[in-house]
Parts: structure tokens; C-alpha cells; sequence
């Protein structure tokens, strides 16, 4: 299964949570920037408020691509000690990161607005869910902030992600689960980059 672009993505994956169409006790974050997009076609589906969640994903000095853990809003921090142990990764280098993306994550809510706002039902979007980092810090910063029932939903994600999310979420909502994974940009045609414009002007519809 492939996605046209996030529109088709967010369209499919409303379909896949119609049971709260109109729910006023819920509200659709996503992860900026790739699930912001995904959260704002999702939450006019549903008719709920859509707000973004600030996460970033911890990455291996040299492999950036390769998360070791994530961080969120709240001081909601998450590691994978297998990931760490295996790049032997130093208490210093560790720090080091988590000190790089805690300026980023900041510099983000503050450009996009954005607090952790909850409701009873949180929805958390991305617009793909590779190895679950920083899907796994999201849901853990909501159900800290005051989230009774924690979705998390994305268009594709893989069969480790989803096992991980499961651990941490009541509900793991996903379209596509293919047998073999990849990368996110596999499963679109077309998977421009979303920019800081692109999250305000999705947030302030």
C-alpha cells in the first residue's frame, strides 16, 4: 500500500477513528512537522480540536537517523538502552544530545505555539511510525499531562513500533502494517518536506 501525498494518508487513517467523530472530551495532536499536516485533516474529519506536540527524536552521533530515545514537552525523556548500548554510547555524548534537542524542542513550541494541551482522549498523530521513539515520548507526555485514553495513530508504521506503542498507549490505530518496513518515505509518492510555515499554517486553520 502506497499514500498520494499526507492528504490521502490523513484521509484513510480518519477512517480508521470515526468512532469519535464529534467527541468534545477529545482533541488530535501531532508531531511536528510531518504529523501536523496528518493531525489537521484528521481532526477536521472528526470535528475535534488539533493542536502540535513538540517531540524530538534522540540521535546516534554519526547515525542521526538512528534513535537511541526521544524527548518531549513536560521533561518527558525516553531511552532505549539497547540502542545505547550497542552504539556505546557515554554518559557525555548522551547529555550532549538530549542538551542539542532540548534547545530545538523548545525553539519549536515557541515558534509554533504550542503547549501540552490534553483532553480525555488524546489522539497522537505522526505520519509514520518507524522504530516508535518518539511516538512512545508523546504518549508518555500526554498520559503524564492528564490523558485518561491514549491513541496513537499514523497512516504506516511497523510491527516493532506498534508493539513498543502498545506498551505505553490503550490504543495503536495504523492503516498499513506491512510485513517489512524501511523508511516512512517508502509507503508516499509524494513526501515533501514539511516546513515551520506548513505546521503554523495547518495549526491556524
Amino acid at each position: 500500500m502506497r499514500f498520494r501525498d499526507r492528504n490521502d494518508a490523513a484521509e484513510r487513517l480518519a477512517g480508521e477513528l470515526r468512532g469519535l467523530v464529534g467527541r468534545d472530551d477529545a482533541i488530535v495532536l501531532g508531531l511536528p512537522r510531518g504529523g501536523v499536516p496528518i493531525a489537521r485533516v484528521v481532526g477536521e474529519a472528526l470535528g475535534v480540536d488539533v493542536d502540535a506536540l513538540v517531540v524530538r527524536k534522540l540521535g546516534v552521533p554519526g547515525q542521526p537517523e538512528l534513535a537511541f530515545g526521544a524527548i518531549a514537552g513536560g521533561g518527558v525523556q525516553v531511552l532505549n538502552p539497547i540502542v545505547v548500548s550497542a552504539a556505546g554510547l557515554s554518559e557525555s555524548q548522551i547529555d550532549e544530545v538530549i542538551a542539542r534537542e532540548r534547545a530545538e524542542l523548545e525553539r519549536r513550541q515557541s515558534a509554533y505555539a504550542a503547549t501540552l494541551a490534553v483532553r480525555a482522549i488524546t489522539i497522537v498523530v505522526d505520519d509514520g511510525v518507524a522504530t516508535g521513539a518518539t511516538m512512545h515520548a508523546a504518549a508518555q507526555a500526554v498520559r503524564e499531562a492528564g490523558a485518561r485514553r491514549v491513541i496513537c495513530a499514523a497512516p504506516v508504521a511497523s510491527r516493532p513500533a506498534v508493539d513498543r506503542l502498545s506498551t505505553v498507549a490503550d490504543e495503536v490505530r495504523v492503516v498499513h502494517l506491512p510485513d517489512y518496513f524501511g523508511a516512512v518515505i517508502n509507503f508516499y509518492d509524494d513526501f515533501s518536506e514539511v516546513t515551520d510555515d506548513d505546521v503554523r499554517k495547518a495549526l491556524s486553520r
